[in-house]
């Protein structure tokens, strides 16, 4: 088969990564990809949203089988464009990917299908009052959502009441995240574990992969600004059997029966943000495709063919499909460039590359060719992950961070702690 994975970043290297190890594979492109995946994979100068230059690429190619990996193709209706046509791709529906497109939509569904998540009230610009009022009268703190995708920079966890209101008058008078912010969820904030899901699912049958943990916060010890993620690890030791079964029964069945009920049935990745609270699992967020940096620590656990995985999930054979899971452990350490997730320069030589141990993955997020050279193209540059021989977690977090201190490029950041939380499990 001749495969086309979509996107640019670690989640799509991970994906190359793996979909590579396919005795059904021949082939791979990547659009538009970056440095690291052009090692591995044939490179496609096409933007994700450009979905007529792409369904043209593939036919012209005669591509068998397309990935997505980011969430605003999906959102936009790649799926649908490319199945119009007769093409197979791997991914949700426009409509079944509004449960990551909104946020409102999401609380709503979860509340309709008596899946357990926090209380919430959404509001649009124009009922502002009307948020400002429930602010006031809402115990703190609170967490504030723009409803639509702002790359990881929409969510606020707001310790005083006239932060909040901040962020309200950020987004609905200086709409710092455009239309993103124009509606929100203002929701009760919850404490406990957090927990990272992905399920392949072909809409009625599915399977979990191991679970994870990444950490949102730029700063050690969890502290300062949402990111995209900078780091993770798995599988979290703290998710034993009767945690995943009661995940199972109490919100992953009823949100994949409930997409089926209400006529968006969801066929690929679905990911599920979670919280382990005093009183229970409760859900954070969905995502509609392979959460990143979880992938990068996930795929490399899995021992069955993530191609058959795929085809079972367009083919609505996932319930004939046997998950193998790797008895390692693995650890991602993403390094960024200095600012981010604010503003940031790139175009920063990378080098190091050649001091990577064996049993450490490099996965570019942000990175391209420039002069003969791997040049930094992004706030999350690259994510270092290490697989553990076993479930010794202390070991695989020094391979990590081992190979982070030999890769160097001006103004890199990286957290000091990641997977440290397994280490007290």
């Amino acid at each position: 088969m001749k495969v086309l994975v979509i996107g640019s970043g670690g989640r799509e290297h991970a994906l190359v990564w793996k979909i590579r190890q396919s005795p059904l594979v021949t082939k791979i492109y990547c659009a538009p990809g970056n440095a690291g995946i052009g090692e591995i994979a044939e490179l496609v100068p096409i933007k994700p949203n450009d979905f007529d230059s792409l369904i043209k690429f593939v036919k012209d190619n005669k591509i068998d089988f397309t990935v997505v990996g980011p969430e605003q193709p999906l959102i936009d209706g790649v799926v649908d464009e490319f199945e119009a046509v007769g093409l197979k791709i791997f991914g949700p529906s426009k409509s079944a990917a509004e449960i990551e497109g909104s946020k409102t939509f999401a609380k709503e569904f979860m509340v309709g299908n008596n899946i357990p998540t926090a209380n919430f009230k959404s509001f649009s610009i124009e009922n502002r009052f009307e948020a400002e009022r429930y602010i006031n009268e809402t115990p703190v703190p609170i967490v504030v959502k723009a409803d639509g995708l702002a790359a990881g920079k929409g969510v606020t966890i707001c310790e005083t009441k006239d932060a909040a209101l901040d962020i309200l008058d950020a987004l609905f008078t200086k709409k710092i995240l455009g239309t993103a912010g124009e509606k929100i969820v203002i929701e009760d904030f919850m404490t406990g574990e957090e927990l990272s899901i992905l399920t392949i699912t072909d809409g009625t049958d599915f399977v979990i992969l191991p679970p994870a943990q990444d950490y949102k916060k730029i700063l050690d010890g969890d502290l300062g600004k949402n990111t995209g993620g900078m780091g993770a690890y798995a599988p979290t030791p703290f998710a034993d059997e009767s945690i995943l079964d009661e995940i199972k029964r109490t919100i992953i069945e009823p949100t994949i029966y409930g997409m089926k009920k209400e006529g968006r049935p969801f066929k690929g990745c679905l990911y599920f943000g979670l919280m382990l609270t005093e009183t229970g699992p409760r859900v954070v967020e969905y995502n509609c495709r392979f959460g990143d940096p979880e992938t990068q620590v996930v795929l490399p656990l899995i021992e069955t063919d993530l191609v058959e995985l795929m085809l079972a999930s367009i083919n609505n054979k996932i319930g004939t499909i046997e998950l193998r899971i790797k008895p390692i452990s693995t650890v991602c350490v993403v390094m960024s460039s200095r600012g981010y997730p604010d503003s940031y320069e790139v175009g920063k030589p990378i080098t190091g590359f050649d001091k990577i141990s064996d049993n450490v993955l490099i996965f570019h997020s942000g990175t391209i060719f420039e002069n003969d050279a791997i040049v930094t193209a992004g706030g999350r540059v690259l994510g270092i992950t290490a697989l553990g021989n076993s479930y010794d977690f202390e070991e695989t977090i020094h391979s990590a961070y081992r190979v982070v201190e030999k890769i160097t490029f001006d103004g890199a950041y990286y957290r000091s702690d990641i997977g440290k939380k397994a280490l007290s499990r």
